[in-house]
């Protein structure tokens, strides 16, 4: 999945997060390389995927706890990073530890590309992991990576906005929500909620919420299936919250990018990550004191609604000349201190609960981690990224073509028909 990674900065407790186009500090190149099998273990980790501090600290305490060993941290771009890896794996020196997205990580572990670390998932705290976050991790009964972070989208509202329309606490429930967008709507802010009509992780919480399964098994294949009651109540919650602001119906939540129209500070609320938030700030300042974070409500006060958990997993490579070395760092890793320190560092969701007090003081982090207790992924079969791959199905047949006056059965069945197209490729 492409996605950003929170980190911490200001008033939010978050540092801007780069970008499936931006970069973080250093480059893989162009050709996979695993190093010297005896000394040095190379690490490809996604941009936005090392806080600095992190990065430092966990080299530094790889190469101190086995002297004569080194690792090379190699930071490579979202963009293209599929057929890059794929093509990594299948080389006779390819990355020992790498960072995959965790609705991709099925499809790299039916390439045969992945260690099998079943036998290693005690040492490495599986006992512990969060289950939603656990799930992506595991392809054909086996341990083929282990979850390493996760961050979920939440409501980042104007709290300005919020009070000056009467609004003393934030919604618990999705009509106390609708009444609140009202009240902002009613006292001029035309954006009470902006929310683009192709927003698809957004929309896929809405899914999950609703108990729709975005695939049927039939026989030995997979088809889609939006032609459910299930969905068709998701995209009418959907399309509720998109009429309460002016976001375009045929585009994500990146043309334009959403941050930038909160930025303006008109804006009473989106659905969406910490980096937008901060991203936000600091294009207008003026925003520092004024943004905060909740949980889309659920139909009852009693629990938020689910939502699109989205982050990465870490994998051993299967042709790894120093499995070893592989090994414990990835161990080094996935260890509380530096799992916990990720978390401080980055805001993100930790893969063990006991490790989310170091989101402490970062509203984003917090309300996320708090989210993705309720949270599920796409389904975690390798012919899924077909589905994803642009134009999503999804978005431009169901989401848009209901949002713009077609039923929810008419623009499904379209949709499903795509859908059977790309599940059926290999």
């Amino acid at each position: 999945m492409k996605r950003k990674l929170i980190g911490a900065i200001g008033v939010a407790g978050m540092m801007i997060g780069v970008a499936a186009c931006g970069g973080s500090g250093g480059s893989g190149g162009s050709k996979a390389s695993g190093g010297d099998a005896g000394n040095t273990i190379t690490v490809w980790l996604m941009s936005g995927s090392n806080p600095p501090n992190w990065t430092k600290q966990i080299k530094a305490a790889y190469e101190k706890k086995y002297p004569g060993k080194k690792v090379k941290i190699a930071v490579q771009q979202w963009d293209g990073i599929q057929q890059k890896l794929t093509t990594a794996l299948s080389e006779s020196t390819p990355p020992d530890v790498i960072e995959v997205g965790n609705t991709q990580t099925p499809y790299y572990a039916a390439t045969g590309g992945l260690k099998d670390l079943s036998k290693d998932k005690a040492t490495l705290g599986g006992a512990d992991w969060l289950p939603a976050m656990a799930k992506s991790s595991v392809y054909d009964g086996k341990q083929i990576a282990v979850p390493w972070y996760a961050a979920s989208r939440v409501v980042v509202y104007n709290k300005k906005i919020w009070a000056d329309a009467g609004i003393k606490s934030t919604p618990k429930t999705q009509d106390e929500l609708f009444a609140d967008l009202g009240k902002i709507q009613a006292k001029g802010t035309k954006d009470a909620l902006y929310l683009p009509g192709r927003d698809w992780y957004a929309f896929d919480g809405m899914l999950l919420d609703a108990g729709a399964d975005l695939v049927k098994k039939d026989g030995g294949s997979y088809k889609g299936n939006l032609d459910t009651p299930q969905a068709a109540q998701a995209i009418k919650l959907y399309k509720k919250l998109n009429s309460y602001g002016t976001a375009p119906k045929d585009k994500d939540e990146a043309t334009p990018q959403q941050s930038d129209v909160f930025a303006k500070g008109d804006v009473g609320a989106f659905i969406g990550l910490g980096w937008e938030a901060a991203g936000a700030i600091s294009k207008n300042p003026k925003l520092k004191d004024q943004v905060g974070f909740f949980a889309l409500p659920g139909k009852t006060a009693d629990k938020t609604a689910a939502v699109f958990l989205g982050g990465s997993n870490l994998a051993i490579s299967q042709g790894t000349k120093n499995p070893k070395g592989a090994m414990n760092f990835l161990k080094l890793a996935m260890s509380d201190k530096f799992e916990g320190a990720l978390a401080k560092e980055g805001g993100i969701v930790p893969n063990k609960s006991s490790l989310n007090s170091n989101l402490a003081g970062n509203e984003f982090g917090t309300v996320s981690a708090a989210a993705a207790a309720n949270g599920g992924t796409t389904p975690l079969i390798p012919e899924w990224g077909n589905v994803e791959n642009a134009p999503n199905p999804i978005t431009t047949l169901f989401m848009t073509g209901v949002l713009q006056g077609q039923s929810p059965s008419a623009a499904a069945k379209k949709a499903d028909t795509e859908m059977d197209k790309r599940l059926s490729q290999k």
